[in-house]
Parts: C-alpha cells; sequence; structure tokens
C-alpha cells in the first residue's frame, strides 16, 4: 500500500474523529463558572435563527426549502422527521459542514455563514460518539481545552467537573474501548460540554443504546442541559424520544418544517395528516366533509358512516379528508362513554395483553388497522376477537386533516 492510500485509508476510518477535531478545536474561553456565563431559564429573544435557508447538493433538488426557524437561548429543541427529510442537513449547516445554498444562519445575532466549524464554538455529540481512541477518557476531555490554551490546572478542574457530572468520574484513565456503549456516550457528552458552549447540537446520540439505557440517558440529557442552561439541537427520527426530551419539536419532511410547537400541543392538536400518523399512533378514517359550520363539520366515510368531528385544515363541503382520533381517545366501555359521544359499530380482531396497557385491534368502517389503547384497570372489559361491540368517542377529540 503506498502512502497516500494509507494516508486516504485512515482519513477513512477517523471521518467522524476528525470532523470532532474541527467542532471542538474552537479557540473560544470563558471566564465563569457553569451556571454562571448562561441563563437556567430560557429567555426571551432569538439565539439561533435560520432566514429562509435552502439547500441543495445538485444545484436542482432541495433538500432543504425556505426554512425558517427561531431558538430561544436554553431552549431544547428537537428536529425530528424520517429519513431524507432535511433535519439532519440543517444540523449540519448550523455546525458548519455544509454549507447553506440560500438564506442566513445566525448564531446570538451574528451571521455565521462564513465562519468554518472550528471557529463557532459549538459542541457536538455525534451518534459514534467520535472519541478519540488512542486518548484516555481525561484526555479526550482536556483536549478541546488544550486547544484553547487553557492553563493545566484548570484544564484537570473542568475535565473532573465534567466527568462527574455524568457520573464518570472514576473512568479517566480508560480508554473508549475499554467502555460500554452507554459509558461512551456519557464520555462523548462531557466532552461536548467541558469547555462550556452556549450551544450544543446533537445527532442522534443515542440510537446505538439499548431501549433501557436509551430512556435513562433521554432523562439525563436533558436535565443536564436544562440544569446547565445550554441551548440543545437535537436531531432524531424517534418520536418518543422527541416527546420525553424536548421543549419545542419541529417535525420535518420534504425539507419542510410541518409542524414546530411543544409536544403537547404536537400530539394533541396535529396540523396535518402528516404529523398525526407520524407522532405516535394514530387511528385514520377516510371521507368527504358534508357539512362544515364554526368549529365543527360532519363526514362521510367510506362505509357511509356520518361522523362529526374538528375542522383543522379543511374547508368546505365535498372535499376529501382523513379523520383522525388518538387510540387513547376511544372507549368500549359503554359505562365510560360521555355524553356527547358519536359511536360506531365495531369487530374485535385482536386483544392483546401489554401490561399497563390492553391494545385492541378493531375492524371499523371497513378498515382492519383500528387501534384502542385501554389502561390495565379491574374493571375495564377484556375482549375476545370475533366480538361484535360499540366504540365511542367525543367529537372534538377527532379531527379532520388534508387526505
Amino acid at each position: 500500500m503506498s502512502f497516500i492510500q494509507r494516508v486516504r485509508h485512515l482519513i477513512s476510518l477517523y471521518a467522524v474523529e476528525i470532523r470532532s477535531f474541527f467542532v471542538l478545536a474552537a479557540p473560544r474561553a470563558w471566564t465563569t463558572d457553569w451556571g454562571d456565563h448562561v441563563p437556567k431559564d430560557s429567555e426571551t429573544g432569538d439565539f439561533v435563527v435560520f432566514e429562509r435557508v435552502q439547500k441543495s447538493y445538485d444545484g436542482e433538488i432541495l433538500v432543504v426549502k425556505d426554512l425558517n426557524l427561531s431558538i430561544g437561548k436554553g431552549e431544547f429543541l428537537t428536529m425530528l422527521g424520517p429519513s431524507g427529510s432535511g433535519k439532519t442537513t440543517c444540523l449540519m449547516m448550523l455546525a458548519g459542514f455544509e454549507t447553506a445554498t440560500h438564506g442566513e444562519i445566525l448564531l446570538d445575532g451574528n451571521p455565521i455563514n462564513n465562519i468554518p466549524p472550528h471557529k463557532r464554538g459549538i459542541g457536538m455529540v455525534f451518534q459514534n460518539y467520535a472519541l478519540f481512541p488512542h486518548m484516555t477518557v481525561a484526555e479526550n476531555l482536556a483536549f478541546p481545552l488544550e486547544v484553547r490554551k487553557i492553563g493545566k490546572s484548570d484544564r484537570e478542574a473542568k475535565v473532573k467537573r465534567a466527568l462527574d457530572m455524568v457520573q464518570m468520574g472514576d473512568f479517566g484513565g480508560r480508554r473508549p474501548a475499554q467502555l460500554s456503549g452507554g459509558q461512551q456516550q456519557r464520555v462523548a457528552l462531557a466532552r461536548a460540554l467541558v469547555f462550556e458552549p452556549e450551544l450544543v447540537l446533537m445527532d442522534e446520540p443515542l440510537g446505538a443504546l439499548d431501549k433501557q439505557l436509551r430512556e435513562h440517558m433521554q432523562f439525563e440529557i436533558t436535565n443536564l442541559a436544562h440544569d446547565l442552561g445550554i441551548t440543545t439541537v437535537y436531531v432524531t427520527h424517534d418520536q418518543t424520544e422527541a416527546l420525553t426530551m424536548s421543549d419545542r419539536v419541529a417535525v420535518f419532511d420534504d425539507g419542510r418544517i410541518q409542524q414546530l410547537a411543544p409536544p403537547d400541543v404536537l400530539y394533541e392538536e396535529p396540523e396535518n395528516s402528516f404529523v398525526a400518523q407520524f407522532i405516535g399512533e394514530n387511528n385514520t378514517l377516510s371521507g368527504t366533509v358534508e357539512t362544515i359550520e364554526g368549529g365543527a363539520c360532519t363526514v362521510k366515510l367510506a362505509s357511509g358512516d356520518i361522523i362529526d368531528a374538528k375542522p383543522v385544515n379543511v374547508t368546505k363541503p365535498g372535499e376529501k379528508t382523513l379523520v383522525s382520533i388518538r387510540p387513547e381517545r376511544v372507549e368500549f366501555n359503554k359505562d365510560r362513554l360521555q355524553a356527547g359521544a358519536h359511536t360506531l359499530k365495531a369487530e374485535v380482531l385482536e386483544f392483546i395483553y401489554m401490561g399497563d396497557i390492553f391494545r385492541t385491534r378493531l375492524r371499523v368502517a371497513g378498515r382492519e388497522d383500528f387501534v384502542v389503547k385501554t389502561r390495565n384497570a379491574p374493571d375495564q372489559v377484556r375482549l375476545k376477537p370475533g366480538e361484535q361491540i360499540e366504540i365511542g368517542w367525543l367529537p372534538e377529540d377527532c379531527r379532520a386533516l388534508d387526505a
């Protein structure tokens, strides 16, 4: 193997570590301790701003389309969406690894489009952690401090504080290969925070962890970010992760933000059928708007049934619509149906015990994928496949969305 080939081989092996080097080697100094240089609560005003940002790789197809987004100081914002939706590209443009084709990105009021990654002072946590394998844990954390020319005693104090913060204080002498996946994730997080950035970017950081550890780390990361008052932009395709961790969630699809809202609003009040389907489990029934007046409409389903719904983005009779109902809003215990509930006939196809809940799959209005989730309670009805039942829900829990 020639010298050039060996160099190329090493670059391919350590591509992420090299990228990490450019993020971590930002010559930016702080003079105060954690908790003092940034507020613990979100401030009014915008800390990160995307102004009509577009991105194209081939000059023709836009993977990000006219993105306008403002993120407050101290906010934990998640970019959520399927593969190819544009969320990771937005994160990479903010980090400086991609260049916007059009538009401006501002950080604390300053344009950063032409500022290289290593001068943006942004912390970054990658999916595969990007720890330097030849360095110990302590050396990995000390590296971004060394390039900022921080003295040895201060450096050691900051490394110790960062490791203690992620409960890794006894692991400073180990190398990354001697750590579990969860431990490596903690070290990667500590390294992103050790030089006290005001902004931290996280790209699918929990994707390689098992379910239990992933859920534990979700709470640790969120609490840490809020305690330190750090602005965090987090990218994931995991809906539960986004709902659990975020102050607000930006749902991406086809290069655009489909909805930007706090988790509860996003789940309870989806603005279109994509968001309703992508966020959590959801039942949809196709139909046509029959009447619409004020804050209510009637919809004729494909089965011929007429139901009441809340019109969200339908405006006139004759429009095709997808009616959305969350599984936990549906009831099949007649004693629990509230006054004004709309009812439909259904056939039980599956009744699954899941510990804390029962999951029932039904045939409703010609569809065989209608799901009801009910709490596991002593008085909860247990059904058998083949049973004919009646289900119901309140009209305000039923949303008429775009077809």
